[in-house]
């Protein structure tokens, strides 16, 4: 590369064993890292699916089709990161980022089989909150049915003001309404195995052809199908993160402060306690356990936050 020209920009669309898939708009190409970003040790990781990226092209022999491509010389500063807190040496927890630069988050749930886990959404739903990322929750396989608890549990959702897409991959009901969802961001979807979720964009954009799996009878949870968290671009335009299952995901070290604020039906009423700390846990006179007394906040989303609350304090 001469002097006055400039490196290539480009967003990882898979990241595996040192090697990196970046799109750039002459088609993907594979990088490696360059020597000096390795020797980095950062909180948040080296490179991460969805960063933007500066790269310098391999110069080659004519006929010489080698395996990488490029090296990446800059990894650009993050708009959004979705992440889960993992373990690390001595027992202190770090980031694990499982996809940066998201627009969209869309945590995925099955009306049943597997049936909905509502604590796991609203830990998604709180991260998100936190990063500012826009979401959109999905109830997938309607065909099997919605029950009243289901039924119930959107229509919270939706007074709470997400919006809620109710749909079936195996129908094809829905689908146009998940498209415009999708169409020309970068979005994440995301949720627990068994769900759906590969099905779903496989329905959605037919040229993706992600592989897809059963739930198990005996423990009623998916299979891991998606072993890669990798971004897809959409025939219609944006690209998606089809992430591997997550059971788990720990709020990463948040304030309550900021934790109290995540959580949207609580804001009306935050200004209200009698203490300016108050965390909304046991304090008298707090005006967000008052409002769930009154039925204006839904106690199953109250008992959402007091478990992330005592699960980061930890």
């Amino acid at each position: 590369m001469t002097d006055d020209a400039r490196p290539d920009e480009g967003q990882v669309l898979r990241a595996q064993s040192g090697f990196y898939v970046v799109g750039a708009p002459d088609g993907p190409v594979t990088a490696v890292l360059r020597g000096r970003l390795k020797k980095e040790r950062l909180e948040t990781g080296l490179v991460a699916l969805g960063d933007r990226v500066r790269f310098e092209r391999l110069a080659r022999p004519e006929g010489d089709s080698g395996a990488v491509d490029a090296v990446i010389t800059e990894v650009l500063p993050r708009g959004s990161v979705l992440a889960r807190r993992a373990p690390g040496p001595r027992g202190v927890w770090a980031q694990d980022v499982i996809v940066a630069n998201v627009e969209r988050l869309m945590p995925v749930l099955a009306a049943r089989h597997p049936p909905p886990n509502w604590r796991l959404l609203d830990r998604f739903l709180a991260l998100a909150e936190i990063d500012a990322i826009a979401c959109v929750v999905v109830v997938n396989k309607v065909d099997l049915g919605v029950d009243d608890g289901v039924a119930a549990a959107v229509a919270c959702y939706r007074r709470v003001g997400y919006e809620v897409l109710c749909l079936s991959a195996a129908t094809g009901e829905g689908m146009e309404s998940l498209r415009d969802a999708l169409r020309d961001r970068v979005s994440a979807v995301v949720g627990p195995s068994g769900v759906g979720k590969s099905s779903l964009l496989n329905a959605v954009d037919p040229e993706l052809g992600l592989r897809v799996g059963e739930v198990s009878q005996a423990v009623d949870k998916g299979r891991h199908t998606t072993r890669v968290a990798e971004l897809h671009p959409l025939s219609f335009g944006g690209l998606v993160a089809d992430t591997p299952g997550l059971r788990e995901l720990g709020v990463w070290q948040v304030d309550p402060g900021l934790l109290e604020w995540a959580f949207v039906e609580f804001r009306a009423h935050l200004h209200h306690c009698r203490f300016d700390d108050c965390t909304h846990d046991h304090e008298p006179k707090c005006a967000v356990r008052q409002a769930v007394e009154r039925g204006e906040v839904s106690l199953e989303r109250y008992e959402s936050y007091r478990a992330l609350l005592h699960e980061d304090s930890r």
